[in-house]
């Protein structure tokens, strides 16, 4: 900011400068630290000074701790010394309800739950795996790859044993594979439907847990 002069008159020899008895005072704007305000939000709760139109409001810290009833600007004061974002969480109260929070991770946190809950109301789809009674190892693995991607989508499974000729007389393999199928997957995964033979096909059903 310019230097402002003092001294006893109006006039003075501008080629000489200021006499001695002329006091230079500096102005200085002392000014804390502020936090950098986030960006506007076209959705999710206002924060800090995009919080319009509020006189007051009831503050809880960052530790939970109602902290009662204040002034906007006073709450606002107190967020900026915790180095944090005041947020309005429930707009409709008398007064507003603001927390003391960290707002981009807050706004992280939001997304990230609603990722997960349009994740789950993904409409729901049946995959279908055939198996063998005499599968050999390599096939097996890869099927059961192929399973487990499933359930890492949400989908459901439907695994079905299809017996040929004179394999409908060993259907006690088909069972133990199956239930082999069961076992390997039980952390990720529930039976919807337990074996069941239909004709020549001996079928489970299996779902995401």
């Amino acid at each position: 900011m310019p230097a402002r002069w003092f001294g006893a008159g109006p006039h003075r020899d501008a080629a000489r400068g200021p006499p001695p008895e002329y006091v230079i005072e500096e102005i200085e704007a002392i000014r804390r630290p502020m936090r950098a305000m986030p960006a506007p939000q076209k959705d999710g709760p206002r924060a800090n000074r995009d919080i319009r139109g509020v006189r007051e409001v009831q503050l809880i810290d960052d530790t939970g701790q109602n902290r009662g009833v204040m002034g906007f600007f006073e709450a606002l004061q107190v967020a900026e010394e915790a180095g944090l974002d005041l947020v309005e969480i429930a707009p409709n109260s008398v007064p507003p309800v603001c927390k003391l929070l960290d707002y981009g991770r807050f706004r992280f946190n939001e997304q990230k739950k609603q990722a997960e809950a349009r994740k789950r109301q993904k409409t729901v789809e049946v995959k279908e795996i055939k198996l063998r009674p005499g599968i050999d190892k390599h096939d097996y693995e890869v099927k059961m790859k192929a399973v487990q991607r499933f359930f890492e989508e949400g989908d459901k499974v439907k695994v079905t044993l299809r017996f040929r000729g004179r394999e409908m007389a060993h259907q006690d393999l088909g069972l133990r594979l199956l239930e082999r199928v069961k076992s390997e997957t039980q952390e990720i995964a529930k039976v919807e439907s337990e074996p069941q033979l239909e004709g020549r096909q001996m079928i489970m059903i299996l779902a995401p847990r």
